[in-house]
Parts: structure tokens; C-alpha cells; sequence
């Protein structure tokens, strides 16, 4: 029993002083090392919707009490969300009547709203769900197009656009609907293992990237046409965020395109 114990140490004492050789350390923190496009998710309704209101109050209400931190700790590790406080909030308003908020997300945003196991998930669907519990709502989460945000409210087909949502600019310039936020920052990055030797984009040249293949991750980077040349082999996992992080942990590739939001979670988790 002795000498298996010995072996054993002197197993693991050979892995490390291999990965020290390479270089590199084993880690399951990422770290950015590239920035593509810089967004924020907001909220938005229908212009002069009074559900608005009632959404905004329970919200700041909630916030005031905590729960919005206890969320954000849970989902990120860290106070990393931007809405307003206000105690009673719903206090002076008329009592809400029964209603089923209709919620559009975009599933394509983990750790904000996603799949898992045929339900809706996320920090922004935990939040709502709050929010309708202290409304006394139901909560009916459905799957939008991001790009389509007007068309969805103006057609009824949803009451709020909200869960990974980055609203877009010329949009909200034209007045077209109304805004409750940004709350939090999500730039599209190139990330890769905290103990990885990459130290910035120059150090992606001939290395290996996973990427989801949804337009807005292919959008991002055709911003970049210097880093595409620069990267060797780029693969487009269909799975998305979840299965290129994966890839990224058992080595299959070296850096992953992501979101920050999903860069806070995997490194709180």
C-alpha cells in the first residue's frame, strides 16, 4: 500500500513538472484576450405600456431587498448588475391585475437565458420569474430572434424583450420602443485558460478556436478580418457556449469566441 502511494505522488509530480515545462498550468478560469464588439443588455417594451411600470418597481423593489444581488452572485460570483433600487416601489401604484408576461430571450446568451433539459434558464428567466411572483404574473418564457425586437412587441407575440437582448441603437434613436436599462456590459470576446501563453491577439496566430454558429458570433468576427487570417483552425460547434467551453477545458481547441457574461460564470463556477 506504501509504495502504490509513493507511485502515485510520483505520477502526479511528473504531470506537473511536465505542464510547467510546456509552460503551461492546469486552470479552469478563461481570461479575455480580445475583444470583438462591445454591447449591453437592456430591456425592452412597448412605448407608453403601463406593464412597463409594474415590471421596472418589482425590479428596483427586489433590487432593494437584495434579491437581485443574492441573483448575481449566484449566476456570476460577483455584483456584476446595474438596476435601479427603490423600497415599496409598487407601493403607491394601482395592485397589478392577473397577467401572463410574455418574455422574449434569446436562447443563445449563457449564462442570461438558454436551454437545459427543455426549459427555459438564465439569470434573466430566474429574475423574471421574481418579478412575477411578486406581481402575481405568470411567467411565459419565449424564444425571439434578437435582430426582430420591434416586429415581436408591435405583434403582440411578446410584452418584454428581455434575456440576453442587445438592443440596437438606430432603433432606439428612432423611438421605436422603450428602454429599461443597460444593466450589464457583454462584449463579444476571444477568451482562453487562465494558464494559457497566450497573452493577447498577437498570440493567437495558428491557434485553434471553437465558436457557436450563430449569425451574431459570425458577425463578430468578420469585424476582425485580421485575426480570421491570424487563427489556423476555427470549428463551429452547433451546441454553443456550453460545448465550446467544453472543448476549451479538455484541450480540444486553445481559445473560444464567448460573451463576458459567460466568461463571469464559468469563472464563478
Amino acid at each position: 500500500m506504501k509504495s502504490k502511494k509513493i507511485l502515485c505522488a510520483a505520477l502526479a509530480l511528473l504531470m506537473l513538472l511536465a505542464l510547467a515545462a510546456c509552460g503551461e498550468t492546469m486552470s479552469y478560469k478563461v481570461r479575455s484576450v480580445a475583444t470583438l464588439v462591445e454591447q449591453e443588455y437592456s430591456l425592452a417594451f412597448r412605448n407608453d405600456d403601463p406593464l412597463r411600470d409594474y415590471v421596472v418597481a418589482a425590479i428596483e423593489e427586489l433590487n432593494a431587498e437584495g434579491r437581485v444581488e443574492e441573483l448575481s452572485r449566484k449566476w456570476f460570483g460577483r455584483s456584476a448588475v446595474d438596476f435601479g433600487k427603490k423600497e415599496n416601489a409598487l407601493a403607491d401604484m394601482e395592485p397589478p391585475e392577473p397577467h401572463v408576461l410574455l418574455m422574449g430571450v434569446d436562447i443563445n446568451s449563457f449564462p442570461m437565458a438558454y436551454m437545459q433539459d427543455g426549459n427555459f434558464w438564465g439569470f434573466d428567466v430566474e429574475l423574471a420569474g421574481f418579478v412575477c411572483d411578486k406581481l402575481g404574473w405568470t411567467l411565459q418564457v419565449l424564444s425571439i430572434d434578437k435582430e426582430n425586437v420591434y416586429v415581436e412587441l408591435y405583434s403582440g407575440n411578446i410584452d418584454v424583450a428581455w434575456g440576453g437582448v442587445a438592443l440596437d441603437q438606430k432603433e432606439l434613436d428612432a423611438g421605436r420602443y422603450t428602454q429599461y436599462g443597460p444593466y450589464i456590459e457583454n462584449d463579444i470576446v476571444v477568451a482562453t485558460r487562465d494558464g494559457s501563453r497566450i497573452s493577447g491577439a498577437g498570440g493567437l496566430k495558428g491557434k485553434t478556436m471553437a465558436m457557436p454558429t450563430t449569425p451574431e458570433a459570425t458577425s463578430a468576427l468578420e469585424t476582425q478580418p485580421k485575426l480570421m487570417e491570424r487563427l489556423g483552425q476555427i470549428s463551429r460547434i452547433p451546441g454553443g457556449t456550453t460545448d465550446c467551453f467544453a472543448a476549451l477545458y479538455a484541450g480540444d481547441c486553445d481559445a473560444v469566441l464567448t460573451d463576458s457574461t459567460a466568461m463571469l460564470y464559468y469563472n464563478s463556477h
